[in-house]
């Protein structure tokens, strides 16, 4: 049952991003719940997430400099070319241009480990970079931002969010998931008690996208004159992330398994991070936040497509 669960998910998880925008059009004033509850079901997904997955093993995940060389040149030397590449050929207007740079220059540091997980991908690979993501975001937003906007963002804000995210996101829930895997060694109930667990990812994913959905499709629909040239960008931006994942997985020689991780780690972006900050901008920039939500709307969808393609075409089983 649970593979038949697993094989399906693509189709669970367009289901309920359809029961999403469907509520969140149809009750507005009925979906500010499912906002409160969003970081929590995102907690509780990396925590099943993390349960499933050999901590153990991260060590030799990190000492894997070939991975990690590949994931930092893609996301942190290619793919904000690609950002700003897409923003001088899609946007004109400053407060766009603003939150297209935002949204596509921080990659994701938490629900792309959940995707690379249930992606066939070898998730200790996503967790060991998540940090090292991290403290590279820390240090090159504020560059890029400088080089590509020239704007005088409040970059402290930046990084506290980035700080409170992975904290709250990412730290937490490993260390309860190590605790959990501790407590577990050695005993065949426990141990039986964590398998169950690997039920939980993919409803809980199905129960995080549709409060996105639901929340924001308010947002997105009230700035549909915009979206034409943003949705051909951001759709622009997943293929060019699965092709560089496929050129860097081909030229540092990575295993299928670690390229899946790769191309859900340049495909996914750190929207929910940085939509705060965008949120705390002066009026403006209020264009910028419809942009993040809006990024988040395309990429759910393709992360749905991304988890159908990315085992099966772009990086396929071998023998």
């Amino acid at each position: 049952m649970r593979q038949t669960l697993e094989k399906y998910q693509v189709l669970v998880y367009l289901a309920f991003i359809a029961m999403g925008l469907a509520l969140g059009s149809a009750l507005p004033q009925r979906v500010g719940v499912l906002e409160a509850l969003l970081w929590p079901l995102l907690g509780a997904l990396l925590y099943v997430t993390f349960t499933q997955v050999p901590l153990m093993q991260l060590r030799a995940a990190w000492r894997d400099t070939r991975f990690l060389a590949a994931a930092v040149v893609g996301n942190f030397v290619l793919l904000p070319l690609v950002a700003w590449g897409l923003a001088s050929l899609f946007v004109t207007e400053p407060a766009v241009r603003l939150g297209l740079l935002l949204v596509l220059l921080v990659p994701c540091t938490d629900w792309f480990i959940t995707f690379s997980h249930l992606g066939g991908g070898k998730a200790q690979y996503a967790i060991a970079f998540a940090p090292v993501s991290l403290l590279l975001q820390l240090a090159l937003l504020p560059l890029y931002l400088w080089l590509f906007l020239d704007e005088n963002l409040r970059l402290a804000l930046v990084q506290r969010e980035l700080l409170l995210a992975f904290a709250g996101l990412i730290l937490l829930p490993l260390l309860l998931a190590f605790i959990t895997e501790k407590w577990a060694q050695g005993h065949l109930e426990r141990a039986a008690g964590i398998e169950r667990l690997g039920w939980l990812p993919v409803p809980l994913l199905a129960l995080v996208v549709f409060s996105i959905a639901a929340t924001q499709v308010n947002v997105a629909a009230g700035s549909l004159p915009l979206l034409g040239g943003l949705l051909l960008a951001f759709v622009g931006f997943l293929l060019l992330a699965a092709t560089l994942a496929r050129l860097l997985a081909y030229a540092w020689k990575l295993p299928n398994e670690q390229g899946r991780v790769l191309a859900f780690s340049l495909g996914t972006r750190n929207s929910f991070v940085v939509l705060p900050l965008a949120l705390s901008l002066p009026a403006p920039y209020e264009l910028a936040v419809v942009v993040i939500v809006f990024q988040s709307l395309v990429e759910l969808i393709g992360m749905a497509f991304f988890l159908w393609w990315v085992p099966r075409r772009l990086f396929p089983a071998t023998g």
